[in-house]
């Protein structure tokens, strides 16, 4: 039954589908390793035992009778701290939100409930959302699965770590600037960013609106097809025949190629020449309107995160990780005018791209330029903690900038992902590719 922890989400549904897996022993055998595993009080901010343990008998005894659900039904699976779970506290890894209760599910919960999904818990997270690496004195930092030292990458950090310890077949997560594949990167999982106004946010917890989005952190391309059709109530993408014979993918060299660490830079470099031996065309490319998007980034991420947070943040400023409080009010220093600027040119900016990318499957990136840095260093170097945090997301933040659906597979390398950027809301041709990709670079 040890083995069912490290098994794909997937395979998982399979075995029950088969009658070669329990349900109820499934979600026990879960339940037992959270229990166990030394980080559990990092990894889960909360495990609801008798939410997973119905759920997991209904899934049995839909599936004796022959009326499951979905390919995931009976599976459990975990949910980061910031989806409403009606009768469980809500947070955010955050003080401020302290005993805050919901009294309804989020609705991509009740779509996963409704497709038999079970629920093991919440996951802890980065502050409001609001950090790439994961640190959280607040509440928990979880472990990074490669570096017992480091951090896990965030905000979506217990959702990662979880599943990269075998305490959840699949993590559910959010990505406002990089939170679902930042973690998903650094602990050898393929992450999906949806696209923006895609996946339901009714109930989830927000930072910045325009750029929220929701999405799975999984073993492998199929478990996020999967868990996307689940937390929508749709169905998955198909991934069968999946080829990249044929295939054009653009290498992006603008911005994201900089100040590379040496790590991340070969394994790209692999990763590149694989999937062009497995019959992927590759052309570099650049893209001035990438270099300008950058920079208005401050008045767009935070100029909404603290417009939206501006009152309960300076009520009970002393409750905040002063990292965060910082970058936090870095936003009112921006006028409304300011932002109705930024978003206008943004919008021209995501026009040229779309023009210039059009002929592509997808753009090839590094998802991070560094790897998870040391946390006690985080701790107690300010300067260590900015430089790292900017740069953790500035590969990610691509995606969320030009308004893309986007995935980082593993590379074989560990804690270095490459990602994947593909069209807005063609998240079933993106994750057709990203299998393909997958099985070039051998971590499927």
């Amino acid at each position: 039954m040890q083995d069912w922890l490290m098994m794909s989400a997937g395979d998982l549904g399979r075995g029950i589908g088969r009658g070669e897996i329990d349900a109820e022993a499934l979600c026990d055998t879960y339940l037992a390793a959270i229990a166990a595993h030394p980080a559990r009080d990092r990894i889960y901010s909360a495990v609801t035992e008798d939410r997973a343990r119905a759920e997991a008998a209904a899934a049995g005894a839909r599936a004796k009778a022959g009326q499951r659900r979905g390919p995931l039904d009976g599976v459990p699976v975990s949910w980061k701290d910031l989806f409403d779970s009606a009768g469980v506290a809500t947070e955010a890894g955050s003080a401020l939100l302290a005993g805050r209760v919901p009294v309804r599910d989020a609705e991509v919960l009740r779509n996963a409930t409704a497709g038999g999904l079970v629920c093991l818990g919440k996951t802890h997270m980065s502050e409001l959302a609001f950090s790439g690496l994961g640190l959280n004195p607040i509440t928990a930092t979880p472990p990074c699965v490669n570096d017992a030292e480091a951090v896990p990458g965030g905000s979506s950090s217990g959702a990662a770590a979880s599943v990269a310890f075998g305490l959840a077949a699949c993590g559910i997560g959010s990505d406002t600037g990089g939170s679902v594949r930042i973690p998903s990167a650094w602990n050898d999982l393929v992450g999906l960013k949806t696209t923006a106004g895609r996946v339901s946010c009714e109930g989830v917890v927000p930072l910045c609106a325009r750029f929220d989005t929701v999405g799975p952190l999984a073993r492998n391309v199929e478990d996020a097809a999967l868990a996307l059709a689940a937390i929508e109530g749709g169905r998955s993408a198909d991934l069968r025949g999946a080829s990249l014979k044929g295939a054009r993918f653009a290498a992006l060299q603008t911005v994201v190629m900089d100040d590379l660490r040496e790590g991340p830079e070969a394994a790209h470099a692999a990763a590149i020449a694989m999937l062009r031996e497995a019959g992927a065309v590759i052309d570099e490319i650049a893209a001035p309107e990438v270099a300008e998007a950058m920079p208005l980034s401050p008045v767009l991420y935070t100029g909404e995160a603290y417009g939206l947070w501006r009152d309960e943040i300076e009520a009970a400023p002393e409750k905040m990780f002063a990292p965060i409080l910082e970058r936090f009010r870095g936003g009112a220093a921006f006028s409304a005018a300011d932002y109705v600027a930024a978003w206008r040119k943004l919008d021209s900016l995501r026009a040229a791209w779309h023009a210039r990318v059009a002929g592509y499957d997808a753009v090839l990136m590094p998802a991070a330029p560094n790897l998870p840095p040391d946390q006690a260093r985080l701790m107690r170097d300010d300067e260590y903690y900015v430089t790292e945090n900017l740069l953790t997301l500035r590969n990610t933040r691509v995606g969320n900038l030009m308004g893309l659906c986007a995935v980082t597979l593993p590379t074989g390398v560990p804690s270095c992902g490459i990602m994947l950027c593909g069209k807005p809301n063609q998240e079933e041709r993106l994750l057709r590719v990203a299998a393909a990709a997958e099985a070039a670079l051998g971590t499927s």
